[in-house]
Parts: C-alpha cells; structure tokens; sequence
C-alpha cells in the first residue's frame, strides 16, 4: 500500500481533468491520500503508535478489550480507530457476534522527501 502526499488544490485540479477527460486517471487512484507528512505524522502521535503496538503486540478480540488494554474509554478508542481505519493503518475484521477485531494492516512507514521541492512521498510496506 502506498500512500499519496497531495494538497486539495492538487486532488481537485487533478479530478477535475479525469472527470473532463483530459488524462486517464492515475494509477492508484482512489488510495489513501493526505495533504502533507505533517498530515501524516499529526495521526502518527505516540499514543496512538503505542496504540498500533498493542494491536499488535496483544491481538484484542474486540475494540472493547483494547479500551480495557490501553486503560481508556471505549468510544475514544472508536473514534481513534476509525482514523486509523480512514487512513488505511487499521483493519477491523468480524469477531464473535457483533464485536470488530482489530489489526494493524501497516507495520513500516518510510518517508521520501525532496527537501528543495514540494515532492514529498510516502511508502508503506
């Protein structure tokens, strides 16, 4: 999975030419995509890396049993997770009955920038 560094301004400009037919779209259209690394990095706190850690680490059967794991409530580590989710670093598989099992989908993060240009890139393995 890789993820697209790419300003608003730079998304809609390139819909926009797909939707009119002006170019094909890109390929990788439809990832995951964030306005800047600091973008990225904002998601990436220590608490929710430490987070990603214990999905891993622990293996939580539900979201619920990692609320109990990371000793906060429940609805705050919905929403947390649902960022995560949005940003592809999170999956929530069925568990028993109604409960969602989480996972860690991105285990390495490598950032390429271009400290001269805006051209920064991001590749996840």
């Amino acid at each position: 999975m890789r993820l697209k560094i790419q300003s608003m301004k730079e998304l809609k400009a390139e819909m926009l030419s797909v939707a009119r037919g002006g170019r094909k779209p890109p390929a990788g259209a439809g990832r995951v995509s964030f306005d800047s690394v600091e973008a990225v990095m904002r998601l990436l706190t220590p608490e929710n890396r430490r987070l990603l850690a214990i999905i891993e680490e622990r293996k939580p059967a539900s979201v619920a049993e990692l609320a109990r794991l990371l000793r906060r409530a429940e609805p705050n580590v919905s929403r947390t997770l649902a960022k995560l989710v949005a940003a592809g670093f999170v999956r929530l598989r069925p568990g028993a009955g109604r409960t969602k099992m989480p996972e860690v989908a991105i285990h390495r993060l490598t950032l390429d920038i271009d400290v001269c240009h805006q051209t920064d890139r991001v590749a996840v393995a």
